[in-house]
């Protein structure tokens, strides 16, 4: 499968689960690169059942879920030959237990796309000493290797960029030994590696509404101080991670968890600006996810349902130049001896077909008024469409909608648009 085709099936997942699990999640207090030992023996999660953490994620309406095979601090979540600190070092299972394994089966049990996360850099007591970068770049390698050839296909490799800024990795090697492994595998990294998916430059769930899908520059890591510019403009999907609470792994901290509000706003302001959203939740010490980050979630997912499961009744556009209109049903087919029917709505989605690559650079969208129906008013002015964005305005009975393509690139496509009344 071509790398575009690849980045255009991400962008239909729309929203994935990210689950950071690991010895963290049996030290609460402790904080990315704070250099206080996480002994193994800690880790033995008696009640660990993946099939809770993704089932969840399904009911929620998430298409894809990433786990922290291997975090900042270097602990596996799986046996690795190349590690004296992973589960193989623990109580779990009397060292015979893989996260990895049960997670994997999970997610294919209930047909959510597989994603693994690996941070590159490490630190801590466990952290293998390498006299020179080709001895990391083995390492790095070597592990990868066991999560791309013990598992299955795996969909999508997550790599942190945080904590990298001073190593200067092999790209084309790694990049190469991966495509041999998992020749139609998705990465989200450095985009100087590979084309995949990049990193929106924030961890708040947000994307700007102006979001072009060709880019020059990415931010690639929380500690880098500008952004990276790109040899050449490419097509590069984002993604909006961010969390539920205030931590990505489990801590004391449930009075910080996000409300509905918050949550279903961050889905409006990355999938509705044509991005993904990624949302963490740390599964506990138990190794199940938390009872009121679970009923969070399906809160999250019930609120997306109800306000973007059913279009309200417009007529399919119809195409005039580069203007597209849509009547309200209730209205073009009226009987006019029976009360008036027109109901609210408040947001247009609009999909712009890719096959071609993105092509619209400004939109307007104007409403027609309910009983002034020669007399338009604008709502909305967005420029970027791409895979989806959500437009949001005042609540109006409104006769008919008309979208403007003001400016494009060159030929465009409009692949959907329907009317809302989100609450």
């Amino acid at each position: 499968m071509n790398s575009y085709k690849k980045q255009l099936e991400f962008l239909d997942w729309e929203f994935g689960i990210f689950f950071h699990f690991g010895i963290r999640s049996f030290y609460p207090g402790h904080r990315d690169w704070d250099g206080k030992d996480m002994p193994p023996e800690a880790f033995n999660p008696q009640m660990l059942d993946c099939e809770q953490w993704i089932s969840t994620a399904k009911q929620a309406g998430a298409k894809y879920a990433i786990l922290t095979a291997k975090h900042h601090d270097g602990f596996a979540l799986w046996p690795s030959k190349y590690s004296n600190y992973s589960v193989a070092d623990t109580p779990w299972k009397d060292g015979k237990g893989d996260v990895i394994r049960e997670f994997v089966d999970a997610c294919r049990k209930y047909d959510l796309k597989v994603g693994l996360y690996y941070s590159p850099a490490q630190w801590g007591k466990h952290t293998i000493a390498f006299s020179n970068g080709k001895e990391y770049d083995d390492y790095f390698i070597n592990q990868i290797g066991e999560l791309l050839t013990n598992y299955g296909k795996i969909d999508y490799l997550w790599f942190d960029g945080c904590g990298s800024e001073g190593h200067e990795y092999d790209k084309a090697r790694i990049v190469a030994e991966i495509d041999k492994m998992q020749p139609d595998i998705l990465t989200f990294c450095d985009p100087e590696w590979t084309a995949g998916v990049h990193w929106i430059g924030n961890e708040d769930g947000y994307a700007s509404l102006n979001n072009p899908l060709i880019v020059s520059s990415t931010d690639f890591s929380e500690l880098a101080t500008e952004e990276q510019k790109l040899s050449s403009s490419i097509f590069l999907p984002a993604e909006c991670d961010a969390k539920i609470r205030n931590t990505w792994f489990y801590d004391n901290n449930e009075d910080t968890l996000k409300s509905t509000d918050e949550l279903f706003g961050m889905y409006e302001m990355s999938v509705g600006h044509g991005s993904n959203f990624l949302l963490n939740i740390g599964p506990d010490f138990r190794g199940l996810l938390p009872d009121k980050d679970v009923s969070r979630l399906l809160a999250l997912g019930k609120r997306i349902r109800e306000n973007y499961e059913n279009a309200l009744p417009y007529t399919n556009p119809v195409k005039d130049g580069d203007i597209y209109t849509m009547e309200h049903s209730e209205l073009a087919n009226r009987d006019w001896s029976k009360p008036y029917e027109s109901r609210l709505s408040n947001c247009i989605m609009i999909s712009e077909d890719l096959t071609n690559g993105p092509s619209i650079e400004s939109f307007s969208i104007y409403g027609y008024l309910p009983n002034y129906k020669k007399k338009k008013i604008l709502l909305f002015e967005g420029k970027t469409i791409g895979h989806k964005v959500i437009c949001k305005f005042s609540a109006l009975r409104c006769s008919k909608y008309e979208i403007v393509i003001n400016r494009h690139s060159g030929d465009y496509a409009i692949k959907d648009i329907k009317a809302f009344y989100v609450k």
